[in-house]
């Protein structure tokens, strides 16, 4: 008679079952008699529960464009033969958002700006996201935050209009969804400044 305490590697010595939801499988090739391999039928339900869990404890972040009010959006004509163009406009929101990108038809890219005075020099840098408190206005304007168009795709002219696309999402610290609104933008002339309608 076989001692399956002495040769655990044998066939017939193999327990099928299931310890932990981890299937016992033998090898008797393998150098050790108790190589174990996952079970994923036993192991696809918990993992799945957890998922389910994960997205009901998720917070909800969502928010209509109507939340947003836009007002005084301008852009500043560039000279002749020029490629970029500096954005202008107002933001006013009822709940905590930030402005994190735009976009425009007219421009092959467009960068949320600053511009600050540093050593009497005036120096502009570009900006990850622009905050809009619920409840304040915030100004984009000349001197200051601004939206910079770069590769102009036509010229533009005192009188005419673009589309600005703003991208905002709520100013929270989990995953949040990102709404877009789509403004149209008055050309000015470069010696313009701004002024509300």
């Amino acid at each position: 008679m076989v001692s399956c305490a002495r040769h655990p590697e044998l066939e017939q010595c193999a327990a099928p079952g299931l310890i932990g939801g981890v299937k016992r499988s033998f090898d008797r090739n393998s150098p050790s008699p108790y190589p174990l391999e996952p079970d994923m039928d036993n192991l696809r339900y918990p993992v799945f529960a957890a998922f389910a869990a994960a997205m009901v404890l998720m917070p909800s972040f969502t928010f209509a464009a109507e939340s947003v009010k836009v007002a005084n959006a301008w852009v500043r004509a560039p000279v002749a033969g020029q490629k970029t163009a500096a954005a202008y406009l107002e933001l006013t929101t009822d709940r905590n958002l930030a402005l994190v990108a735009a976009g425009s038809p007219a421009a092959g890219r467009v960068e949320l700006h600053s511009m600050s005075m540093d050593g009497g020099v005036m120096r502009m840098r570009a900006l990850p996201r622009i905050d809009l408190p619920a409840g304040q206005t915030v100004r984009l304007a000349p001197g200051g935050t601004h939206l910079m168009l770069f590769d102009l795709k036509q010229p533009l002219k005192p009188g005419d209009k673009v589309a600005l696309t703003l991208s905002l999402q709520p100013s929270a610290p989990a995953p949040t969804s990102l709404t877009t609104v789509t403004v149209e933008a008055e050309i000015r002339p470069a010696g313009a400044a701004a002024h509300s309608h």
